[in-house]
């Protein structure tokens, strides 16, 4: 069988639609159409109802779906396994949150230039919903994620680090000068900056204050870290990041600690996704991810 046929059908299994498809194999729409039938006549079975803007799976499509990974899997692996005796080459794709792409992960890539140059890293900025997606569709061959639970029946995690979490205000801001610790009552009289939806610390703090009675704290939430940390630094009010974030602003004294209730360390885990193969320029990836955190670097 030929396996160009089974990585179309999952392209299109994935996407439902055969347009969209195409446009990620880089093919016609045609040579889509044309494969999907020829598979369809193979297997004796029809994979999908196409309907005006939609390629539904079917029953006997569904049933197929995880064989076809299967498969390409194990073609993923023979390949690996026949270039093993030269230097780990090829491309790796990794997601990870803004703060981790930012202040974690250009290290890792500076590594791993000089010790496996044939080894290409694309970082792309996402959070645990898209890096998820990505994991799944292929388009990752990694990600990290700031997650206190990452419970997906089709993607293994593994925690490698831990990231210290920081309330911070402005230099300036009062906060900064209470002398003595912030109490939950005290902060919910509080304006807070914080990270989109989906954040894990940043909605664990959103709930705390969201239960303390009598006061409804102002709260604005960005896509971006760097917005919410503007708005702080401008004296605006208070935010709860990784401290590896705003490490640089603390030390030049634009942003100062705020003294409040104790935050956890926010995990780092290592996502990918159950059924695929891990290539050997994946690994020396992961191998420098968890050698990185180790040493601190």
């Amino acid at each position: 069988m030929d396996t160009r046929l089974l990585r179309t059908f999952v392209t299109v299994a994935r996407t439902g639609n055969f347009t969209t498809a195409a446009a990620e194999l880089h093919l016609a729409q045609s040579t889509v159409t044309v494969q999907i039938r020829a598979l369809e006549k193979e297997l004796g079975s029809r994979l999908f109802d196409r309907m005006p803007r939609r390629a539904l799976i079917t029953d006997a499509g569904r049933r197929v779906l995880d064989a076809a990974e299967e498969v390409l899997n194990a073609e993923a692996g023979l390949r690996s396994a026949a270039s093993a005796d030269g230097p780990p080459s090829g491309h790796v794709s990794v997601g990870a949150g803004e703060t981790l792409c930012a202040a974690r992960l250009p290290g890792v890539v500076a590594a791993l230039s000089r010790s496996h140059p044939q080894v290409e890293i694309a970082l792309e900025p996402v959070g645990t919903e898209a890096a998820v997606e990505g994991l799944r569709a292929g388009r990752l061959d990694l990600a990290l994620l700031l997650e206190e639970d990452a419970a997906f029946p089709d993607i293994v995690t593994e925690c490698i680090a831990r990231e210290p979490l920081v309330l911070v205000c402005a230099a300036e801001h009062p906060a900064a000068h209470r002398t003595r610790t912030a109490t939950w009552t005290d902060l919910v009289q509080e304006t807070f900056f914080l990270h989109e939806q989906g954040c894990s610390y940043s909605d664990r703090l959103m709930r705390d204050l969201l239960s303390v009675p009598g006061v409804r704290t102002r709260m604005t939430r960005f896509g971006s870290i760097e917005a919410a940390r503007s708005c702080v630094a401008a004296g605006l009010g208070l935010t709860l990041l990784p401290r590896v974030s705003v490490a640089e602003a603390l030390r030049e004294g634009v942003l100062a600690v705020v003294d409040g209730p104790p935050f956890s360390d926010v995990p780092v885990r290592l996502a990918r996704h159950r059924r695929r193969w891990v290539s050997m320029a994946a690994q020396v990836v992961i191998d420098e991810l968890v050698r990185s955190y180790a040493t601190g670097r």
